[in-house]
């Protein structure tokens, strides 16, 4: 049994979503007091955290930055804030997923439902071994990537992404391909939450050394190019 936090303010849609989520089956808890969330946290240890981003004392962007740097636990936001901008900085932060209100109570479900099977159950990250391209290594079990002695630390999503794109390094893996290695399904999935990641991904290959290791082609989708890490 699943345990939840619902991190909401308005207190009759927090109540509609714990009683919609409770009819699944899950554990869903409220925090008593908004000043004292991430204290909160701590003590629960959630499975998943859902997290409004207007709220009282701290904002939804201070507490996924806060609960990012003590854990790893999937994060859904969900907000009326629908700017480009707002979606990018959640994920910038470590989000997981961010669902703009309004929505149903069914897509919400799925969302939850979708990303606890990919953190915990079948679809989890169950690799020991690594994943290498020369000197470029993905690491399964810290969920890190180390190239010419340095590393950097990778979300579960951004690894998954860069996985399929190794894996499959020399080919172009089509973007709809790439969405639903990691968020299960098309859907209900931003097309550019795939671009904030796959920007971060090059990004901290950028600081590892390795330029235009990925590229892209309209149609096509994204390569992983193993001839950028052989010549350097």
């Amino acid at each position: 049994m699943y345990k939840l936090m619902l991190i909401e303010d308005d207190a009759l849609l927090g109540e509609l979503i714990q009683d919609h989520l409770e009819r699944y089956g899950y554990v869903v808890n409220q925090p008593v007091s908004f000043t004292n969330i991430v204290e909160e946290f701590t003590r629960l240890q959630p499975d998943l955290v859902l997290l409004d981003i207007n709220l009282p004392y701290y904002d939804g962007y201070y507490l996924c930055r806060s609960i990012r740097k003590q854990s790893t636990v999937p994060i859904l936001i969900t907000s009326a804030r629908s700017q480009e901008l707002d979606q990018i900085m959640a994920i910038e932060l470590g989000a997981d997923d961010y669902i703009t209100k309004p929505f149903t109570f069914e897509m919400l479900q799925s969302k939850v439902k979708a990303t606890l099977r990919r953190v915990y159950g079948e679809y989890a990250i169950k690799e020991s071994s690594n994943t290498c391209i020369g000197a470029l290594c993905l690491e399964a079990n810290t969920l890190t990537i180390t190239y010419d002695e340095k590393k950097r630390e990778l979300s579960k999503n951004e690894y998954k992404l860069l996985k399929k794109l190794m894996d499959q390094h020399d080919s172009f893996v089509s973007r709809e391909e790439l969405i639903e290695e990691v968020w299960d399904s098309v859907t209900f999935v931003d097309d550019n939450t795939l671009t904030v990641n796959m920007t971060r991904i090059k990004s901290k290959l950028a600081e590892l050394g390795i330029e235009d290791a990925i590229r892209s082609k309209r149609g096509a989708g994204y390569m992983f190019y193993s001839t950028a890490v052989a010549e350097d």
